[in-house]
């Protein structure tokens, strides 16, 4: 039975392709009030999409492509997590808020290469491991617009990471 619904990876690069352009558009945006609804969105998208990936693709991922893959991708999540978590919170007049923009963009170009590379990227391995990536992507999907609806009415959710502690770093001034 054909499924209206991309597969897993497709719903997958989908994600990744659109907040591309959200960064992109961040770049030349002018402006607090449309730098802060980019923002919003880039971090609205990147927790949906990590939120799919953890409860759903990972897992069915775990023992079947190299875990030291897997691993990576968490650690590499909870870092976005962390900058997402400060964006959210963040007007764009405060200070660092452009470069946080930035090392987050340049994290998830990363995580989005490591992903999606041909021959050894998650993607491929999981293709290749025979995971069903249509019932895959049904489920995602199915996640996806609930989360999305969900943080429409609720607010962003604190998220938990699996590879950080998430310590409190005071700012400490300097003596000289």
């Amino acid at each position: 039975m054909a499924t209206s619904q991309p597969d897993a990876i497709a719903l997958l690069k989908a994600d990744h392709r659109a907040v591309e352009a959200l960064f992109e558009a961040f770049e030349t945006a002018r402006g607090a009030s449309r730098k802060a609804a980019l923002v919003h969105k880039i971090c609205v998208e990147l927790t949906v999409h990590t939120m799919i990936e953890e409860e759903i693709f990972y897992p069915a991922c775990r023992g079947k492509i190299e875990d030291d893959t897997l691993d990576e991708a968490y650690v590499e999540h909870d870092g976005a997590k962390m900058l997402i978590a400060e964006l959210a919170e963040a007007a764009p007049d405060e200070a660092f808020y452009d470069a946080k923009v930035k090392v987050l963009s340049e994290e998830i170009k990363h995580h989005v290469h490591e992903e999606e590379m041909r021959s050894e990227g998650m993607f491929a391995q999981a293709r290749e491991a025979g995971l069903d990536m249509d019932a895959l992507g049904e489920q995602m999907a199915v996640r996806k617009a609930q989360l999305k609806t969900q943080f429409e009415t609720t607010g962003l959710p604190i998220q938990q990471t699996h590879s950080m502690k998430g310590a409190i770093v005071e700012h400490v001034g300097l003596r000289h």
